[in-house]
């Protein structure tokens, strides 16, 4: 399984109706792509004080890498991820994204 983290360094000025609107339809895009699933998202609560940029993010689990290659060349995730980047400070540089290869159940 690959546990996908995006955090995200919102602009001060970002439009949180857009951001629930991009989160509402990234959310969409997991439950009908096969593969996908556990899409989590909400503010950095930050309770060590390492990331205080970065104001939120989403964490979204999938099966497979050909799994998370399929989602990041849908469509409809592309237009999505383009809204989101706007609402970032210094566009795709305020996005953090790190993926994490999980063990699956079976081998824990």
């Amino acid at each position: 399984m690959i546990r996908h983290c995006v955090m995200l360094r919102l602009r001060p000025d970002h439009d949180a109706v857009e951001l629930a609107a991009v989160m509402g339809g990234l959310s969409a895009v997991a439950e009908r792509m096969p593969g996908c699933g556990g899409f989590f998202h909400g503010p950095n609560r930050d309770f060590e004080a390492k990331s205080p940029s970065y104001l939120c993010g989403f964490t979204l689990d999938f099966a497979a890498e050909a799994d998370l290659q399929r989602y990041a060349s849908d469509e409809t995730h592309q237009q999505l991820g383009a809204r989101l980047v706007a609402l970032c400070v210094d566009g795709a540089e305020g996005v953090l994204v790190f993926d994490l290869e999980m063990p699956d159940a079976a081998d824990q």
